[in-house]
């Protein structure tokens, strides 16, 4: 059995493409279901994500175009509009994709670690609905120790590549504990949503969402146990925030010099950490001169962005190279089931032989014959037996002049042979 990787990606295919081959959570078990149900598919998972849509399959040789087709028939789309968008991935090709993909090396987002959990959760569902097998097992499973092993060995997760974890991450730099610190943010975007994220991913110990409108604040306060408030309410509150993160679409500053300056008095002047995302800005630049205020700006954070991008870059080198040796043991276990069946029968030939004269013996000794010479007797017996066949075959072989076989057989039993 081969093992086969299918999909599109956002590096393939654009966002009308993706939308359109997405699977639907519920719909995954009848899917696999039916994908396995092919006459050349025995094993079947489906990772699906905003970014990508992925089978992963067990199949038979050259199943390939079957499980194109089913791919294209699913999502009722023509195959020749689909095919350019399409990668297959065979054997030792599938497993190293898989493996990059885990660990974050296929991602929008160099080294991202949402992927792993939504490639776990693919195998969960696969595993439930049956479709999942010895093949697809093991990979999984090296899967996640490799992207474990990533993870640990390589940076490759350890620098903010993104506005939302650089802010995040300066934040850690000056106030090294966040569960005592409460967190200030400004609007409900899709940035200060990932601010949130992170900072509840970090212990922080209380956030609190201002926005224009308060019911998405409050959604999104609810969403990390914070509470929400205003924008009209932020100076009341200001003294409260050891951190301070602004995500607006705001043409005004929110908040001014003078706003800060009574909070810093009423907070006795404990420094608070300031960051301005927003393009125009939120915070009025003379903020950033008050003693006890750090204050960044978006162009600030690429600077952390830009180098963490490039620890990441040269994380991903390191990463590649325990891929390679990964994907070489996967293949190297792959291989070896080619040669179970001959295992198997090869032990059932000595324990066939091994049956019969242990039976002899017992006989011979509930007939009073002398346990030494039974025992002698049985391992002369045992020895001739199992010797048999593979004598007859090596000296055929040496009739035929076969010094293939005879030097396979000298490394399969770990023979040193002499000289005549």
């Amino acid at each position: 059995m081969s093992i086969l990787a299918l999909g599109l990606n956002h590096k393939t295919a654009p966002v009308e493409i993706r939308e359109k081959v997405a699977f639907v959570p519920e719909a995954i078990s009848e899917a696999l279901s039916d994908l396995v149900s092919r006459h050349a598919v025995n094993e079947a998972a489906i990772v699906s994500t905003c970014n990508r849509t992925e089978l992963y399959c067990g199949v038979q040789e050259d199943g390939g175009e079957e499980v194109f087709d089913w791919f294209s028939r699913y999502h009722k789309l023509d195959h020749d509009k689909v095919r350019p968008y399409v990668y297959q991935h065979p054997d030792s090709l599938a497993v190293r994709h898989i493996l990059r993909v885990a660990s974050g090396l296929d991602s929008l987002v160099l080294g991202e670690p949402q992927i792993l959990g939504q490639i776990k959760q693919a195998y969960t569902t696969a595993d439930q609905a049956g479709t999942i097998g010895q093949t697809l097992n093991r990979l999984f499973q090296h899967t996640f120790s490799v992207a474990k092993q990533v993870r640990t060995d390589t940076a490759i997760g350890a620098s903010a590549v993104s506005v939302a974890f650089a802010a995040v991450t300066l934040s850690k730099q000056i106030f090294s504990d966040l569960s005592k610190h409460t967190a200030l943010l400004i609007g409900a975007g899709e940035t200060i949503e990932l601010v949130a994220r992170h900072l509840h991913e970090n212990k922080i110990g209380r956030i609190i969402v201002a926005n224009r409108t308060l019911s998405r604040a409050h959604t999104l306060a609810q969403s990390f146990g914070g509470y929400a408030i205003e924008l009209t309410e932020i100076p009341a509150h200001l003294q409260e925030a050891d951190i301070v993160i602004s995500s607006t679409a705001s043409q005004l500053p929110i908040l001014g010099k003078g706003a800060v300056e009574s909070a810093l008095k009423r907070r006795k002047h404990r420094p608070m950490f300031m960051v301005d995302i927003a393009v125009p800005r939120d915070i009025e630049p003379e903020v950033g001169k008050l003693d006890d205020i750090y204050l960044y700006t978006v162009d600030d954070l690429q600077e952390i962005i830009d180098e963490g991008l490039r620890s990441r870059q040269e994380a991903a080198k390191q990463a590649e190279e325990i891929i390679d040796v990964q994907v070489d043991h996967f293949m190297g276990w792959l291989r070896s089931l080619d040669s179970v069946n001959t295992i198997r029968a090869f032990r059932c030939q000595a324990e066939a032989l091994r049956d019969a004269a242990l039976a002899r013996a017992t006989a011979q000794l509930n007939a009073g014959r002398p346990a030494d010479q039974v025992l002698a007797e049985l391992a002369n017996q045992l020895t001739n037996k199992l010797i048999h066949a593979p004598s007859a075959q090596l000296r055929q072989a040496g009739f035929d002049g076969r010094n293939d076989l005879i030097d396979a057989a000298c490394e399969l039993f770990n023979l040193k042979t002499s000289d005549p």
